[in-house]
């Protein structure tokens, strides 16, 4: 193809067709409403769409073939940086193959086939969630809120560290987490994440004027 002619998507076509047919497979393009229909033996046919980037219509069509054959492939023109990891992993988790094309040299390369998607848990990450929901008092956020200005459990417990630091002046972090009930109190206020605290001597700590500020 002419390098400085804007692609198309008939341009994906002769690559992935080759690819196919390296593979084994007859190929056929425009099948119905299927963009490449590869067919080898009695087996169940390759299904793949044809697009330029991603799109959630090019999803959409990928699972609606799904209900044709369990062999369908989402194909792209190969995406400069990083940006196909997103697309990837959904595509994993509805079970869509995915390729990418590079149209300089008609490479393909094949990024996932089309397989059931069984998630590997992460307890980790599951333990984690867990102990946030038990910590956080009440429910002070809206679901579905940006990130910014989040109460979290650390910041609710950063709070009441402050506040009896206001009402006892100057404390040993020891005090300070039997006082406000704050187990983790002495590592906050020393990582001193929100700049509300310092420390006057060894295990020693008071608010600063940051956090006076925030006062009414």
């Amino acid at each position: 193809m002419n390098r400085n002619a804007k692609p198309k998507e008939t341009d994906l076509y002769p690559p992935v067709k080759t690819f196919l047919e390296g593979q084994g497979y007859e190929v056929k393009g425009e099948i119905g409403a299927v963009d490449v229909m590869a067919v080898r033996g009695d087996g169940d046919p390759v299904l793949v769409e044809l697009k330029l980037a991603f799109s959630l219509t090019l999803l959409q069509q990928g699972v609606a073939r799904l209900a044709i054959s369990d062999l369908v492939y989402l194909a792209v023109l190969k995406p400069r940086g990083k940006t196909i990891k997103a697309n990837l992993a959904l595509c994993r988790r509805l079970g869509l193959g995915l390729m990418t094309v590079r149209l300089r040299d008609g490479f393909v390369e094949v990024l996932a086939d089309p397989v059931p998607y069984r998630p590997r848990k992460s307890m980790k990450r599951k333990g984690r969630l867990l102990r946030e929901f038990a910590r956080r008092v009440g429910d002070p956020n809206a679901g579905g809120a940006t990130r910014v200005g989040l109460v979290t459990s650390y910041r609710q417990d950063a709070l009441k560290c402050a506040a009896y630091l206001v009402e006892h002046g100057e404390s040993k972090g020891a005090a300070v987490a039997k006082g406000a009930g704050v187990p983790r109190a002495t590592n906050i206020m020393a990582m001193d994440y929100y700049g509300w605290f310092e420390r006057v001597s060894r295990g020693i700590y008071r608010v600063t004027d940051k956090w006076m500020a925030l006062l009414p």
